[in-house]
């Protein structure tokens, strides 16, 4: 991505970069057939998805008792999701869906991890269209975890109709069906979905303007672009915690949702 967008700032597009630049074309060989299922986004996915499999298939192939580094690595893990996460937000119900929020984090955080490997240098959750699946899995499970859990009318009266008088509830009702049920799924995908696209787009940015500085006529300009450069290098840096962040709080929002649809008040 970065390499693509020196040459688009050298003169063929204008600088800077746009939104355009998330829309990548196909991959060879499947580009001359102009196929979008596969573009640089998806190949990392699979990339992200294999190295993860990969990793907990080996280091659960012979568990030891007393873990090794990997072992301990991959419990921790899970630990961490399933006790500060889901029993936390959900209570003892929750280690049913340590499994989910775990997955959920793991591949978050893999697939995030793409913004800051060099030569990459951009996430697939850059792409509305990753966070939107996501929350999309998160939100049909809320809604199937409270029709199972309550009934189907009880669940939605119960989320449609608070606690208050009878003649403010035609106020009420469509403010929390669109809270809810609209809202939600929404801005989980947004939050995830802007942070990385900003990330990327600042990296890129600070980035290529040390190129552009660096080519510039004036001399006085060039030595500018080691500080645009310098700049990147500190991004970098918080975009790691970004990363970090960013997988924690959807999965934890998703933990919850979960736990209000099981609650037996709204």
């Amino acid at each position: 991505m970065i390499g693509q967008s020196v040459v688009l700032a050298e003169g063929e597009v204008p600088f800077p970069p746009s939104v355009e630049d998330f829309f990548l074309p196909s991959i060879y060989p499947w580009g001359e057939h102009n196929s979008y299922w596969i573009t640089k986004f998806t190949v990392l996915i699979w990339l992200g998805v294999a190295a993860t499999i990969i990793f907990f298939l080996v280091t659960y192939r012979n568990p030891k008792l007393v873990p090794t580094k990997k072992q301990w690595i991959a419990e921790s893990i899970y630990g961490f999701v399933r006790n500060n996460i889901a029993v936390d937000m959900i209570g003892h119900r929750g280690v049913a869906f340590a499994p989910y929020l775990t997955t959920l984090f793991v591949f978050i955080f893999v697939n995030n991890l793409w913004q800051i490997i060099p030569f990459v240098q951009i996430s697939p959750m850059a792409h509305i269209a990753f966070p939107a699946i996501l929350a999309i899995i998160s939100y049909v499970m809320f809604i199937w975890v409270g029709i199972r859990h309550h009934g189907f009318g009880k669940f939605f009266k119960h989320s449609l109709m608070p606690p208050a008088p009878l003649f403010m509830q035609p106020l009420l009702i469509p403010i929390e069906l669109f809270s809810t049920f609209v809202a939600r799924p929404v801005s989980l995908a947004l939050r995830l979905f802007a942070n990385l696209f900003a990330g990327h787009i600042i990296l890129l940015v600070f980035t290529l303007g040390g190129f552009v500085l660096l080519n510039a006529d004036s001399l006085f300009l060039k030595p500018i672009s080691l500080l645009s450069w310098a700049v990147s290098i500190a991004i970098t840096f918080l975009e790691a915690l970004v990363i970090v962040l960013q997988a924690y709080i959807f999965t934890v929002l998703t933990a919850s949702y979960v736990q209000g649809a099981l609650a037996d008040e709204h």
